[in-house]
């Protein structure tokens, strides 16, 4: 195990060029995260063709209609929270649901780094960004708020804080001033002052980045449908056409842009279209690694993991895992060395950010032991193999029409099914059979058992499953 190479941030040739327009085929869908751009991009996207264009006309019409009677009903059925400007004080820590005062230290408390016993940490903030397994993080994280009782800030009506706009405190369902959390966990394009107003003092920070070259790459592919930029490209390789000359195809202003382009430094609340040499983005960087306790990599996934129950002080159960919302063959990139390159340059100041937590990744690990690394991966992955033998029928992931029970059926990507779920087996020993089905529950089937009432979310899934997008 060792420290992987800084990214080679080679320059392209980047020209700038026209306005793009918003013609041509669709090539890709955005999956796992339900937002207001898709209801735009899917009247744009469903152009008439060939023969077919009296069915496909009237299935647009439909469309709109229904969406627009689903916006209109949500107008009405929500009414705009009054947020009072006196500040109400947090305390300095939340009371979890029916939980029991005290913890007994034999059968909670844990070891630190330092090898002294400690107590689970329930205060945190987990900044979901796109592309980098985060829907797994987020299971481990409803798992153990579920275990704990703790107090979940989630959206309201739907999966998500109203990304890609910026994260208030309104958007939390309920929420009051002097409202204490123990959780935020769902996707939101971060705003650090509002989150800390949700949280107690001690919460840890953490969130997980991804080698940009390649988040470029799944993101292009992945939201593909819901970028009209995207839809001016021919070729069997968009990608490679695109990043020949970006800037032929790219408009910053552009509908659902900034999934091109420095998609991390967006989710995380800071400008992605600014010069990478720009004073502002090295002062970025520094914001967040002074806010964030700990930057997991995608690419050290399981010593991520590692790292993290040690800064939480949790059990090795606690960050057991199944893959989520693993997307069909995108565990085998297609980019080239040059198209890496590229992609690298094109993302450049996701990459300075990534190297930088790179860099401080590998001094955690050192700090942790690379002996004691080595062991407690292998460990995990273990019980995690364990876990896959005892829950999982046929012990691999399967193709969203070979999934038998609708419970385990993850939300698919615009236009396809090509996100992978799994089948629980038939027959599981009483002792695993809650945890396995926890494991393997998809992110919106496990926010509606954790009581949130997404209905914005299924309205939509019925209103594509009628028109058969």
């Amino acid at each position: 195990m060792s420290p992987p190479p800084t990214p080679e941030l080679g320059m392209a040739a980047l020209s700038p060029g026209g306005a793009p327009g918003c013609n041509g085929p669709v090539s890709s869908a955005g999956a796992g995260l339900v937002t207001d751009q898709e209801h735009l991009c899917l009247v744009m996207a469903m152009l008439p063709q060939g023969k077919n264009w009296r069915s496909m006309g009237k299935g647009l019409a439909l469309g709109t209609l229904l969406t627009s009677f689903m916006l209109l009903l949500y107008s009405y059925a929500i009414s705009p929270l009054q947020v009072s400007m006196t500040e109400t004080p947090i305390p300095s820590a939340c009371s979890s649901l029916r939980a029991p005062a005290r913890l007994p230290s034999s059968s909670n408390a844990s070891r630190s780094l330092s090898g002294r016993r400690c107590l689970p940490k329930r205060d945190i903030m987990f900044m979901k960004t796109h592309k980098t397994a985060s829907s797994t993080i987020l299971n481990i994280l409803f798992r153990f708020g579920e275990k704990h009782r703790l107090k979940f800030a989630f959206p309201n009506g739907r999966n998500d804080f109203y990304y890609p706009s910026f994260f208030e405190r309104s958007q939390v369902r309920d929420y009051r001033p002097g409202m204490c959390f123990n959780i935020i966990c769902n996707h939101m394009r971060f705003q650090y002052e509002e989150v800390r107003k949700l949280l107690p003092a001690g919460a840890t920070f953490v969130t997980v980045l991804r080698d940009p070259a390649y988040l470029f790459e799944s993101s292009f592919h992945y939201f593909g449908r819901i970028i009209p930029l995207t839809w001016k490209l021919s070729g069997e390789d968009k990608l490679a056409e695109f990043l020949r000359d970006p800037w032929r195809y790219y408009d910053p202003n552009g509908f659902n842009a900034h999934y091109l382009q420095n998609l991390l430094f967006f989710d995380l609340g800071y400008d992605n279209t600014l010069n990478p040499s720009s004073p502002r983005v090295e002062q970025s960087i520094q914001e967040i690694d002074q806010r964030f306790h700990l930057v997991m990599l995608l690419e050290y996934f399981d010593e991520s993991l590692v790292l993290l129950k040690d800064l939480l002080c949790w059990e090795l159960e606690d960050v057991l895992y199944f893959k989520l919302n693993a997307r069909k063959d995108s565990t085998v990139s297609r980019l080239t060395g040059e198209l890496y390159q590229k992609a690298t340059a094109w993302n450049l100041i996701d990459a300075k950010l990534y190297r930088h937590f790179n860099a401080t990744f590998w001094r955690k690990v050192e700090a942790y032991g690379r002996e004691r690394m080595a062991e407690d991966v292998a460990r995990l992955q273990e019980e995690n193999e364990k876990m896959t033998r005892i829950c999982i029928d046929g012990g691999r992931p399967v193709d969203a029409n070979a999934i038998q029970e609708s419970a385990m059926q993850p939300w698919q990507p615009l236009g396809e099914k090509s996100i992978l779920g799994y089948n629980l087996k038939k027959r599981i020993h009483k002792k695993h059979r809650k945890l396995c089905r926890k494991m393997l529950t998809p992110e919106i089937q496990y926010l509606t058992d954790l009581g949130v009432n997404l209905w914005i979310t299924k309205l939509w899934s019925r209103v594509r499953d009628f028109l058969k997008w």
